[in-house]
């Protein structure tokens, strides 16, 4: 698709469920302490490197965030770290995570063990799989098109991982395999402008 603004991306900071390598989906699991810490530095970080822009984005009251516990915390306090008011965002339920639907709370191993021709599977077309009662990347990068149609200039967004591999596949032209098994980095920002992607942070 042809996108023409620029995206500020920001995965959540960790949580217990990541720091664990549990499936969260859309499981609404808050912050760890090293996700808070992760939010408060990217925010100092932000406003030293792209400060005007920020200032620009928080002028236009472009600031939106997937409505799952984590991703909000995470925009508040690096809103905060900004220097901005910590509340002043928005909230869209189209940016929330992909659901694991019957594997979420499983880590890798147990979903293995309990469900092995699914796994099998997934592993073959990560893509294009989805769990029991969950989603998959090709039905995320729907949801997350339909929100990319509505945008009409540049934001900032706080979401998920598999929400910015559906953003890479959309805007940046990464193959749908690749971006699926392409690493989000949590405490960095990643900015999509002129049909790419590239981190900073």
């Amino acid at each position: 698709m042809t996108f023409s603004h620029r995206l500020i991306f920001v995965r959540h900071g960790e949580t217990p469920y990541n720091a664990e390598n549990r499936l969260q989906g859309q499981r609404d699991i808050p912050l760890g302490q090293r996700g808070r810490d992760q939010a408060r530095s990217l925010g100092r970080t932000l406003r030293a490197r792209i400060g005007p822009i920020i200032d620009r984005l928080e002028a236009e009251a472009a600031f939106v965030a997937s409505p799952l516990e984590r991703t909000r915390e995470t925009m508040e306090l690096a809103r905060d770290a900004m220097a901005l008011d910590p509340a002043r965002y928005r909230l869209d339920p189209r940016l929330k995570e992909l659901t694991f639907g019957d594997w979420e709370g499983l880590t890798w191993p147990e979903v293995q063990a309990r469900d092995p021709k699914g796994a099998a599977a997934r592993r073959a077309d990560k893509w294009n799989f989805a769990p029991p009662n969950g989603e998959s990347y090709a039905m995320l990068a729907t949801r997350i098109g339909a929100w990319l149609d509505t945008l009409t200039a540049d934001a900032f967004v706080v979401s998920h991982g598999g929400v910015a591999r559906a953003l890479m596949a959309l805007i940046a032209g990464v193959p749908a395999a690749a971006a699926a098994d392409t690493p989000v980095v949590q405490g960095r920002a990643l900015v999509f402008e002129r049909g790419g992607c590239e981190w900073i942070g």
